[in-house]
């Protein structure tokens, strides 16, 4: 038995979980999410808890079992909760805007670059250099971030970009230079 798969999820009061054949919708204080889980798998509510169960211990039913239930577990963090993600912009000239359809990005090219959105995400800038990314979808949140730092990615000799908080930038020696 996958020790994560067999693990219920505990539902809490003011969050409904709906389950039409094998398609879950959860709905909560910071939105409403949607998946399909895979037609093998079973689910069930019993009082406070949503169970995934499989049918038999084959390889595919293992594998799936474990990621049901985390990504069920997600959703129902995530519109209780959310998700939050934060990255910083480092170099000279380089800030971000938040605008009404997303973030105006000044990154050193020769044109602003303009981020749109998608649905269920928010987009704040507390300081020109920093952006927070929040959202109920852990998965678009990531997506989202992945998606602006991919704009202007960190680079190791002066260690300009965006990069995620936290993250560490190998940095390389420049050129040697002349004897």
């Amino acid at each position: 038995m996958s020790r994560i798969g067999k693990l219920p999820i505990g539902i809490p009061k003011d969050v409904t979980v709906a389950i039409v054949g094998q398609n879950v919708t959860v709905k909560g204080p910071k939105g409403e999410l949607y998946r399909s889980i895979h037609s093998e798998l079973g689910l069930k509510i019993e009082g406070e808890q949503l169970i995934v169960t499989r049918p038999s211990d084959e390889t595919l039913h293992k594998s799936l079992h474990g990621l049901s239930r985390t990504l069920l577990a997600n959703m129902v963090e995530g519109v209780t909760k959310g998700y939050m993600k934060q990255l910083e912009i480092t170099g000279v000239g380089y800030k971000a805007e938040v605008k009404p359809y997303g973030l105006l990005l000044s990154l050193g090219y020769s044109h602003t670059i303009q981020y749109k959105a998608p649905v269920g995400i928010k987009l704040t800038a507390p300081q020109p250099t920093q952006v927070t990314i929040e959202g109920a979808d852990k998965q678009m949140v990531g997506q989202v971030a992945a998606e602006i730092r991919l704009l202007r990615k960190p680079e190791p000799y002066k260690g300009k970009g965006i990069k995620y908080a936290g993250e560490v930038i190998r940095r390389k020696a420049g050129k040697a230079g002349a004897k």
